[in-house]
C-alpha cells in the first residue's frame, strides 16, 4: 500500500503542476527567474500541486495515524500561500510556523531521543522540542532556495533516506512527500517552468520534520539538514555583521554565477568552483546524497 501511495502522489503532482502553473500565470502570480540572463517570468505557488498530491495520496492510504501530521503539513502550506501572496515579514513567518506546529505537541510518540544509540528522555520537554524541530525544519528548507530544482531536489533526497530508515506512518509520509517532490521537480528542473513558492518549500520542510518526529529519527534528520543549517548560520552572521543583502547572485555572460556579497552556503560554493546554475544545484544534490549515505551507515551500526 505504501508503494501505491507514492505512485498516487507522483502521478497527481506530475499532472497538476503544469495546470496550476498556467493558472498562476493567468492571474499574474509570477516571479522573475533572476538567475537567467533574460530573467523570464515563471509561475509561482506551484507547491500547491505538492500539497494536493501528497494530501490525496495519504488520505487514500486509510492510515489514520498519518492524518495529524498531514494536517500540519497542509497548515504549513496555508502559511506558504499567505507568504507568497502577501510577502510576510520573516518574523511573522516564523511566528505563524510556530502556531501551526502546535498540533505536533499532541502526537502519540515516545519522548525519548535516539542520539545514535544514546537514549535521552526529554519527558515533558519533548512536545516543545517537537514543535521547534518542525518549525525549524520548515524554515531551514525555505531558506536554502532560489535555484531551479534546488528545494524540490534536496527535499526529495532527504525524504528518500528518511523513508529507508524509518517505518510505519513515517515511511508512508516520507514516501508520499518524496514522490510528490519528484513529480513537481519534473517541471521545476532547469529551466524551471514553475516555482514552488513558499507554499512548496515550507510544507516540504515541515514534512521532513514531521517524518523525523513520527519515525523517531530526529538525529538523522538533523544530519540531513546540515547544509540548510550551515546556510542559516552563514546568513545569520551576515545579518549580525551588517553585510547581508545589498546585492545578489549575478549571472555572467558565459552563464556562470558570481557569488552574492553576503555569506551563504551557495555563495561559498560559487567562490570556490566556477559553476552554472544546473551545476550548482547538482553539487548541492551530491552533498545531500553523501549525507544520506552517511545516515544509512550510522543507522546500521
Amino acid at each position: 500500500m505504501i508503494a501505491v501511495t507514492g505512485l498516487i502522489a507522483l502521478t497527481l503532482t506530475l499532472i497538476l503542476t503544469p495546470y496550476i502553473g498556467e493558472g498562476m500565470k493567468k492571474r499574474g502570480i509570477v516571479g522573475r527567474d533572476i538567475h537567467k540572463p533574460d530573467q523570464p517570468e515563471v509561475a509561482e505557488m506551484g507547491g500547491l500541486a505538492i500539497l494536493i498530491g501528497v494530501a490525496v495520496a495519504i488520505s487514500l492510504s486509510g492510515d489514520s495515524g498519518a492524518y495529524l501530521p498531514l494536517a500540519v503539513f497542509l497548515l504549513f502550506g496555508i502559511v506558504g500561500v499567505l507568504d507568497d501572496l502577501t510577502n510576510l515579514k520573516q518574523s511573522h513567518k516564523v511566528l505563524l510556523s510556530l502556531l501551526v506546529s502546535l498540533p505536533v505537541a499532541f502526537l502519540d510518540v515516545s519522548h525519548t531521543l535516539d542520539l545514535f544509540g544514546l537514549q535521552v528522555n526529554l519527558g515533558v520537554l519533548y512536545p516543545i522540542f517537537a514543535v521547534l524541530f518542525v518549525t525549524g525544519s520548515a524554515n531551514l528548507v525555505n531558506l536554502l532556495a532560489g535555484f531551479n530544482g534546488l528545494e524540490a531536489g534536496t527535499s526529495a533526497i532527504i525524504l528518500l533516506f528518511l523513508a529507508i530508515i524509518a517505518g510505519g506512518e513515517a515511511r508512508l509520509l516520507a514516501l508520499a512527500g518524496m514522490t510528490g517532490a519528484l513529480g513537481f521537480l519534473w517541471w521545476n528542473r532547469y529551466p524551471a517552468r514553475v516555482f514552488p513558492g513558499d507554499t512548496g518549500t515550507l510544507s516540504l520542510g515541515a514534512l521532513i520534520g514531521l517524518v523525523a518526529i513520527v519515525g523517531k529519527v530526529e538525529a538523522y534528520a538533523a544530519i540531513l539538514l546540515l547544509p540548510h543549517f550551515i546556510d542559516f548560520l552563514l546568513k545569520a552572521s551576515g545579518v549580525r555583521f551588517k553585510v547581508r543583502a545589498r546585492g545578489r547572485t549575478e549571472v555572467m555572460p558565459d552563464g556562470t554565477l558570481k557569488a552574492p556579497p553576503y555569506p551563504s552556503l551557495l555563495g561559498s560554493i560559487m567562490r570556490r568552483v566556477r559553476v552554472t546554475e544546473p551545476r550548482l544545484v547538482a553539487i548541492v544534490w551530491m552533498i545531500q546524497f553523501l549525507l544520506g549515505f552517511l545516515v544509512l551507515l550510522i543507522s546500521r551500526l
